[in-house]
């Protein structure tokens, strides 16, 4: 009799999941209902405020003829995305430079050649005590510690300089390889392989010929330097897509000195990356290459904790320009710095954003150079120093008819340049000004741009990853 109730019980259960809505499919008398699934939720990014999706108008939307800016704007829209509430810290970047150097030291603990601790064999007497083991059970080479090979492994990433003495991080050694799949191309029909599938006009004759592609590779030879390749060759597959950057991650720290002649910056030289008290500056000196380069790493590190839900989340990422803009105006037309109206402080004379008020005068908001993250108050979607403390780098290449290439659905433009390419290629947009630029410089509404190579006192960045699923209060 318990066996029967149970029997009737499950099937009652099994019939419950197979009719409910959402659930396994069900005939529901012949017609078509669909299939159900579970909506993975994914967790709030730590430090990140959600952009709900939008539309405005981007650029100028009124000429300033004291400034020589012309009206030029451009009705666009965006998917929702989450967005670092503020630019990335010295602090953050600091936690990327060591998982380098210490991803280094774990290598060199695993290699044989460089006497790591796998390279070593228990060897036993013929009373079966153990005795010292020898490197690959060569007895001729004497016995080492494996905790002296570890304190090697572990000094071998630091330099002693030669004019203090102090025992410092090798910057030349920190070098981090990653891969990204360009899933854009990869999806374009003129890259499959069938041919029969590029071209759906049956007026046009296919070509059976392999399209041709671009990928990037790199390695570092002999002498221990990142050579960077772009490869060209006929189509074979998915791993076309999958292009290979080695950069050394390190900022330039000399840009103190290097963006400024004749100026004794020499103290942000030594201590602006390396001095603690410095931990909740935004990081600068830093390239669009290494910006690119934290985001790859920064998204491996959360899909490794998260382990096998980790397929599922978007990678982090530099903003496009429009997502950049977008977040900075609040989506307000009308608003030409991340605040309500013209003017870069308010009436009681109190400052908006860390940038020069005067010429020559640096200090009058307050600071010197940067401002701490976070020190003057949000905009409108909860994002602080969307406005000056430092330029930011976008995901977005920059070239004189990019407005004409865009499209109005998540519009971006990107180009990866070769190695062979002019230097001009190279250029990417920079957004919201900084610390040593005036007002009129700091707007939300106007795009500048870098060389991506290029490191500088005044250039750093934020992160953003898109949203998975619909928007808070959107269906």
């Amino acid at each position: 009799m318990k066996k029967l109730i149970i029997y009737i019980f499950l099937a009652m259960a099994v019939s419950s999941c197979m009719s409910s809505k959402g659930g396994g499919a069900s005939s529901n008398g012949g017609e078509v209902t669909g299939v159900g699934g579970v909506a993975w939720s994914e967790p709030t990014p730590y430090g990140m405020v959600l952009i709900d999706r939008g539309s405005m108008k981007v650029g100028p939307n009124k000429d300033d003829s004291v400034r020589n800016i012309k009206a030029d704007p451009r009705g666009m829209s965006v998917e929702s995305f989450w967005m670092d509430q503020t630019e990335i810290t010295n602090s953050k970047y600091k936690q990327f430079v060591l998982w380098v150097r210490d991803s280094i030291i774990r290598e060199r603990l695993a290699d044989p050649a460089f006497g790591g601790n796998e390279a070593y064999k228990i060897e036993e007497d013929k009373e079966g005590n153990p005795i010292k083991p020898h490197l690959n059970w060569n007895k001729a080479i004497p016995w080492r510690n494996p905790s002296e090979d570890e304190a090697r492994a572990i000094e071998s990433v630091y330099r002693t300089n030669p004019i203090t003495g102090a025992r410092e991080i090798d910057p030349t050694q920190l070098n981090f390889r990653y891969e990204i799949f360009n899933h854009t191309e990869a999806a374009k029909r003129k890259y499959r392989l069938d041919a029969t599938l590029r071209e759906y006009n049956t007026d046009i004759t296919v070509n059976n010929t392999l399209p041709i592609v671009s990928k990037d590779t790199a390695f570092i030879n002999d002498d221990g330097e990142i050579i960077r390749e772009t490869v060209t060759r006929g189509l074979t597959g998915d791993y076309d897509f999958l292009n290979t950057y080695i950069v050394n991650v390190y900022p330039d720290t000399t840009v103190w000195v290097n963006d400024f002649e004749n100026a004794y910056n020499e103290p942000y030289v030594r201590l602006y990356f390396s001095h603690a008290g410095y931990n909740d500056y935004p990081v600068v000196g830093v390239s669009w290459n290494q910006a690119n380069a934290f985001a790859a790493w920064r998204t491996d590190f959360l899909r490794r904790s998260l382990g096998k839900q980790g397929i599922y989340i978007e990678p982090y990422r530099l903003p496009t320009e429009a997502e950049w803009e977008y977040a900075a105006r609040s989506g307000a037309d009308n608003n030409m710095y991340p605040w309500e109206g013209d003017l870069p402080l308010a009436e009681k004379g109190c400052f908006y954003a860390n940038f020069k008020p005067m010429e020559g005068n640096y200090v009058k908001d307050g600071n010197l150079i940067t401002s701490k993250v976070g020190t003057y108050s949000p905009n409108d979607f909860g994002l602080y120093d969307m406005a000056g403390n430092v330029s930011e780098w976008t995901s977005t290449a920059y070239t004189e008819s990019i407005n004409k290439l865009t499209s109005d659905l998540n519009p971006e433009y990107r180009y990866n340049a070769a190695k062979e390419d002019p230097y001009k290629m190279t250029r990417k947009i920079v957004r919201g000004g900084s610390w040593k630029d005036v007002a009129k410089d700091i707007r939300s509404d106007l795009r500048m741009w870098e060389y991506q190579n290029e490191q500088r006192s005044y250039i750093g960045f934020r992160c953003v990853r898109t949203q998975i699923g619909f928007a808070k209060g959107k269906k």
